[in-house]
C-alpha cells in the first residue's frame, strides 16, 4: 500500500495545470463574456462612487469656508486680505477652490450628490448580483462536464490501473479534489475578476485625479508583487503535498473500515490506529505549513499597503494646503487608495485557495491523462444470446505478464471446443483468473492470440466481447438497491417472471421468501444484511438472467454451504448444457463432470485431460485431487 501511494515525482507545474483549468471554460465562453461585461459594469459604477463622494465633500468644505469669509467680497479680494493678514497658507487653499464668499453648503447640490451615489452603488450591487449567479452557473456547469469525464475515464481505464493504485486515492481524486476544485474556481474567479476590474478602473481615477499621487501608489505593486511569487512558489509545493496526504489517508480509512471485521479478528486495531496517526500528523503538517505560509501574504501586503496610505495622506495634506488640490479630491483619493490595495489584498489572500486547487486540478489531470484501453472501431453491441456464436475459444501461443520482469504465462496453447465445460485448477498464482481475465480483454497479450468463433479478441470491440460472456466471481458484488434490481443487472429489460425464474434456477428463491419484502428488499451498498452465501447466489441469479453465450465461474460457488452448492451445480449444469463454459475451482469435486481438466502451473497447462483420465496419469492433478480427498496420516504415540 506503501508503495501504490507513494507521490508523484515531478507534479505539474503551477502555469500549465490553470491554463487547462481555465481551458474547461471554453464551451460557456458565451457566459464568460457576459460575466466580463456585468463585471465591468458593475466595478465602473462602483469606482465613480468615491469621485462623486469627494464633489459632496467639495460642496461642503466650500459652504464652510465660504461662510468664513467676508459676504459681498469677490474671491480675490478675499485672498488678498488674508495674504496682507498673513495667512498665506489659507489664501493659497482658498485661491485653489471654487467658493463663493459669504456662501454657505449648498445642500440641495449636495442631496443630489447624494442620490446620485445611492444611485451608483445601487446598480452596482445589481449588477454584481447578476454576475456572482451566471458564474456561478458557468462554475458548476464546468464541474459537471469534469465530474462525467472523470466518470467516463474511469470506464476507460484499464484493469491494470486499479490493481496498481489504492481504491481510496482514486475515490478522493473523483470526489474530494473535483469539490475543491468547485469551491475554489467558484471563490476565485468571483473575487479575481472583480478585483482586477477594480485595480483598473481604480488606477485609472487616481491617474485622472493626480499623476504624482499615482505614482507614489504604484512604488508599491512591484513589492507587492514580489511577496506574493515568493511566498506562493513555497506555498504550492505544500498544497501539492497536502492533497496526496489527503488521498493516502482516504485510502486507509477506506481500507480499514472495509475491513473493519478482520482487523478486529486479528487484533491489529493498534496497528491500524498508529497508521492513521502517522498518516493524520503527515496530513495536518502538510495543511499547517500550506496554510501558514499561503497565509502570511495577506498581512505582507496589508503592511506595504498601509506605508501606501501613509504617504499618499501626508503628500495629498500638502497639496490641499498649497491650493494644487481639493479636499474632495484628497479624500476620493485615499478612498481610491484603499480600493487599489484592497483588491491587491483580496488577490494575495485568494493565493491559498487557488493554490490548493489547482493542487487538486493537478492530480485530476493526472487521473484523466493515464493511458486508457487501446481505441476500437465503432461497432454497436449487441447483448444476450447470439446466434452465430457457436463458443469455440483457442488459445495459440499466448504470452503475458503483469510484470515485464517476471514472466507468467508463456506460449500458452489450448482449444475450448463449442458446447464443452472447461475446468482450469492449479495451486494459487498458477495464473488461472489471468487466463479467463486474458479472454474478457481486461488485460492486453505480450504474444499470441485468443480467438472466439475463429475472431481475434484484439480485433473485437470489448462491449462487443463482453456481451458474449456471464460472469460469477469469488468475490460477489452487490450494489444498492433491492434484490429485484440487483437480479435485473444481468438484463435490464427483464419481466418480473423472469427475475423470479432465474431466482428459482440457482435457489435464491428459497432464501428472498424468508425476507420481510422479498424481492423488493433493500440491500445495502455494502450488502451487510446478506449473508455471503446469499450473495453468491444472488450474482449466479444475475448470470442465468443474462443468459450468456459463454460462461466463465471463478470459484462461483465457494461462499455457498455444502447443500446449496449440490443443488446450484445441478442449476450450473442445466446453464451449461448447451454453451462453452470456463470453471476455475479449488474444490476438485465440483468439477468431475467436466468435458475438459486444464491443470496449470507457473503460468502453464501441465496436465489436461477428463477427471478419469488424470487421475489414471498419476500426475499433478492426482496429487491434488489426493491433498483433498485423502485424510492425513496421524501418528500413534
Amino acid at each position: 500500500m506503501s508503495q501504490q501511494m507513494a507521490p508523484p515525482q515531478k507534479p505539474m507545474s503551477f502555469g500549465p495545470s490553470v491554463r487547462r483549468l481555465l481551458a474547461r471554460l471554453r464551451p460557456e465562453r458565451r457566459g464568460v463574456v457576459l460575466v466580463v461585461v456585468l463585471g465591468v459594469v458593475g466595478v465602473g459604477l462602483n469606482v465613480l462612487g468615491p469621485r462623486l463622494l469627494g464633489h459632496g465633500t467639495d460642496l461642503i468644505f466650500r459652504g464652510v469656508i465660504g461662510r468664513q469669509l467676508p459676504e459681498g467680497a469677490s474671491k480675490e479680494q478675499a485672498v488678498e486680505r488674508l495674504r496682507d493678514s498673513g495667512e498665506n497658507t489659507f489664501a493659497d487653499m482658498v485661491a485653489g477652490m471654487d467658493v463663493t464668499p459669504g456662501q454657505g453648503v449648498d445642500f440641495t447640490a449636495l442631496g443630489w450628490v447624494l442620490l446620485g451615489v445611492l444611485a451608483l452603488y445601487l446598480g452596482a450591487a445589481l449588477f454584481t448580483w447578476l454576475q456572482a449567479y451566471l458564474l456561478n452557473e458557468v462554475v458548476q456547469r464546468t464541474m459537471l462536464r469534469l465530474r462525467s469525464d472523470v466518470e467516463n475515464k474511469v470506464h476507460r481505464l484499464p484493469l491494470r490501473y486499479f490493481d496498481t493504485h489504492a481504491r481510496g486515492d482514486v475515490l478522493s481524486r473523483v470526489t474530494n479534489d473535483i469539490d475543491n476544485i468547485s469551491q475554489s474556481v467558484s471563490q476565485t474567479m468571483s473575487q479575481l475578476l472583480t478585483s482586477v476590474l477594480t485595480v483598473l478602473g481604480v488606477l485609472t481615477m487616481m491617474v485622472v485625479i493626480s499623476p504624482l499621487l499615482a505614482l507614489i501608489a504604484l512604488v508599491t505593486i512591484p513589492l507587492s508583487i514580489l511577496l506574493t511569487a515568493r511566498i506562493a512558489k513555497r506555498s504550492q509545493r505544500e498544497f501539492v503535498a497536502q492533497w496526496q496526504h489527503t488521498g493516502a489517508l482516504n485510502a486507509h480509512v477506506e481500507e480499514t473500515h472495509t475491513g473493519h471485521a478482520l482487523v478486529t479478528v486479528f487484533g491489529r486495531q493498534d496497528e491500524a490506529e498508529r497508521e492513521f496517526a502517522e498518516k493524520n500528523e503527515q496530513l495536518f503538517r502538510a495543511s499547517f505549513t500550506a496554510q501558514f505560509v499561503s497565509g502570511i501574504i495577506r498581512p505582507a501586503m496589508m503592511f506595504v499597503g498601509s506605508l501606501n496610505y501613509v504617504a499618499i495622506a501626508v503628500v495629498g495634506g500638502l497639496r490641499v494646503a498649497s491650493g494644487t488640490m481639493s479636499l474632495g479630491e484628497v479624500q476620493a483619493f485615499i478612498q481610491y487608495s484603499q480600493q487599489f490595495t484592497q483588491p491587491l489584498s483580496q488577490l494575495a489572500s485568494m493565493v491559498n485557495l487557488l493554490q490548493s486547487g489547482v493542487a487538486s486540478a493537478e492530480r485530476v489531470f493526472e487521473f484523466l491523462d493515464e493511458p486508457e484501453e487501446s481505441a476500437e472501431l465503432p461497432v454497436t453491441a449487441v447483448t444476450g444470446r447470439h446466434p452465430d456464436v457457436d463458443g469455440r475459444v483457442v488459445f495459440e501461443q499466448v504470452s503475458f505478464s503483469y510484470d515485464p520482469e517476471e514472466p507468467l504465462i508463456e506460449n500458452l496453447s489450448l482449444v475450448a471446443e463449442p458446447g464443452t465445460t472447461v475446468a482450469i485448477v492449479g495451486p494459487t498464482g498458477a495464473g488461472k483468473t489471468t487466463l479467463v481475465n486474458l479472454i474478457m480483454r481486461f488485460y492486453e497479450l505480450d504474444g499470441g492470440r485468443i480467438t472466439v468463433d475463429g475472431r481475434d479478441v484484439a480485433e473485437m470491440r470489448r462491449d462487443e466481447l463482453r456481451s458474449k460472456f456471464g460472469m460469477v466471481l469469488q468475490d460477489a458484488w452487490l450494489f444498492g438497491g433491492t434484490i429485484r434490481d440487483n437480479i435485473a443487472y444481468g438484463d435490464p429489460e427483464a419481466t418480473d417472471e423472469q427475475i423470479h425464474a432465474a431466482a428459482e434456477a440457482t435457489y435464491a428463491d428459497r432464501f428472498v421468501h424468508s425476507l420481510p419484502d422479498g424481492y423488493d428488499t433493500v440491500i445495502d451498498e455494502e450488502g451487510d444484511n446478506v449473508s455471503a452465501g446469499e450473495k453468491q447466489l444472488l450474482t449466479i441469479a444475475r448470470a442465468f438472467l443474462a443468459n450468456p453465450d459463454i460462461l466463465i465461474l471463478d470459484e462461483a460457488t465457494s461462499s455457498v454451504d455444502t447443500r446449496t452448492e449440490l443443488l446450484v451445480q445441478q442449476a450450473m449444469a442445466a446453464l451449461r448444457s448447451d454453451r462453452t463454459s470456463f470453471v476455475i475451482a479449488h474444490r476438485l469435486s465440483t468439477i468431475r463432470d467436466a468435458d475438459l481438466i486444464l491443470v496449470m502451473r507457473d503460468g502453464g497447462i501441465v496436465e489436461q485431460g477428463t477427471h478419469t483420465e488424470l487421475l489414471e496419469r498419476r500426475g499433478a492433478y492426482y496429487e491434488l485431487y489426493n491433498s483433498q480427498f485423502t485424510a492425513p496420516e496421524v501418528e500413534e504415540v
